[in-house]
């Protein structure tokens, strides 16, 4: 008989075996064990039981730009743990840009750490950054815990974030690969971003001709080659460019060590239904064409690409002017990530099951959080119950987001969040939250 002080039922259990009736058993924050449905409850357990609604593990967002310290004002460790409780996430990692210091050094991740601690509603991991000049800092972050590290191949939108060239990209690489660290890319080319067309202004399509797929396409082949060069593994952010997944499943054959993400909006927006002058919508890179987010999806149904995450990147109302060229590029999705991909992917013959698989096992694979992404014993006890087949429109005044810009206002969306749990303790049902639970996370040696 399990030990257990929780007992959490449900018809609907998604575990890694399938989704069953099933009971399962919490104690010290900990799955000790998933039972048939009808299994005794131990003596002195409490018996949580959701008849219908669905159990999934806690999603795992491994790109959220929380901004904090230094930019609080676009967004904060306490909206947007909140923020993602709302949504199913029970974990997050942090970017290292657009909070002040970025996370660069390890006395700067302290300055991030210890601003984190005491507001994090759910779990929170860091990233570190990989710059020109620091080099020497990456080997010390990676001993002091951070999950792997960022780096842009383009300009980043921030100047304390510089790019990397190819010969920095190289030097930044050998020593990640030296201590087998993992390396995450925004990969866009300089130079043929340069070469595009700058008209400015509110058209989509201008800004759209700005942000060229072969942009993409060239950046990831050339840090397929420096990753074959090296070993190393690498990781590339928010894929939007279909014409780069052939050079992907390419290097996978040959035994590159490369793993891929795209988010939410590239799998439920399409460029065509972008209104001109709707910053909201603009991203980089960019929202592209209705065909194009054909073929993520088909990359997502045969694993080309691994897992769906927010890149969560907020900003204050008054940097998303009309103005495509200057508004601040970022889509803040955190609260409805998992409604909006399982709307689109329930319509394209996906089960709740495909979603878990990549928002949620794929993602804590990816950041080696071997406790978290799955049902089953001996994982952290981090629950989302759903209701899938409910429905709710997006009212930006409900979001938990410091700044409720949101290129989802007026959309129904399914899945209806009904509690969140983290670690056996509920942390959020029906819009009432609990304090502060979560734990600040470190990579695991």
């Amino acid at each position: 008989m399990s030990d257990a002080e929780l007992v959490l039922r449900s018809t609907r259990v998604i575990t890694p075996e399938g989704t069953r009736a099933a009971s399962v058993h919490v104690a010290g924050g900990t799955i000790t064990a998933v039972l048939p449905y009808d299994a005794p409850v131990p003596d002195g357990a409490r018996l949580e039981d959701v008849g219908d609604h669905v159990v999934l593990p806690g999603l795992v967002d491994t790109h959220v730009h929380v901004n904090d310290p230094g930019r609080t004002e676009w967004e904060g460790f306490w909206t947007a743990t909140r923020a993602a409780a709302a949504g199913g996430i029970t974990t997050l990692v942090d970017m290292p840009l657009n909070s002040l210091p970025p996370t660069t050094t390890v006395d700067h991740l302290r300055v991030k750490q210890k601003v984190a601690a005491d507001k994090a509603h759910i779990d929170v991991g860091f990233w570190g950054g990989a710059l020109p000049d620091n080099v020497k800092d990456l080997r010390p972050l990676h001993e002091a815990g951070v999950f792997g590290f960022k780096a842009f191949l383009s300009p980043s939108g921030v100047d304390e974030f510089p790019h990397l060239d190819q010969e920095q990209l190289a030097r930044s690489l050998a020593e990640i690969a030296s201590f087998d660290g993992l390396l995450i890319v925004h990969a866009e080319d300089p130079h043929h971003l340069a070469a595009a067309p700058q008209h400015g202004g509110p058209k989509y399509a201008h800004f759209l001709a700005s942000r060229p797929r072969d942009a993409e396409d060239t950046a990831i082949a050339n840090l397929i080659a420096q990753a074959k060069r090296f070993d190393a593994r690498v990781h590339i952010l928010h894929l939007s460019s279909s014409d780069a997944l052939p050079l992907i499943a390419g290097a996978r054959a040959e035994g590159v060590r490369l793993t891929v993400e795209t988010c939410p909006h590239y799998l439920t927006l399409t460029a065509e239904e972008v209104p001109d002058g709707a910053s909201e919508f603009k991203c980089c890179p960019p929202i592209r064409e209705a065909a194009n987010q054909d073929l993520l999806w088909q990359a997502l149904a045969d694993g080309t690409i691994d897992c769906v995450v927010t890149d969560h990147s907020p900003s204050t109302p008054d940097l998303k002017t009309d103005d495509f060229a200057t508004a601040w590029g970022g889509i803040s999705g955190l609260q409805l990530s998992m409604s909006a991909v399982w709307t689109a992917a329930r319509k394209r013959g996906h089960s709740l099951e495909d979603v878990v698989r990549w928002m949620s096992s794929a993602t804590a694979r990816l950041a080696g959080l071997d406790r978290k992404g799955a049902i089953e014993a001996g994982r952290d006890a981090d629950f989302a119950v759903v209701a899938p087949d409910e429905t709710f429109t997006v009212d930006p005044a409900a979001l938990q987001h410091r700044n409720r810009v949101t290129a989802y206002a007026g959309r129904t969306l399914y899945g209806v969040v009904k509690s969140t749990w983290l670690r056996g303790e509920r942390i959020v049902a029906d819009g009432a939250f609990t304090e502060p639970k979560g734990r600040l996370l470190t990579r695991t040696p």
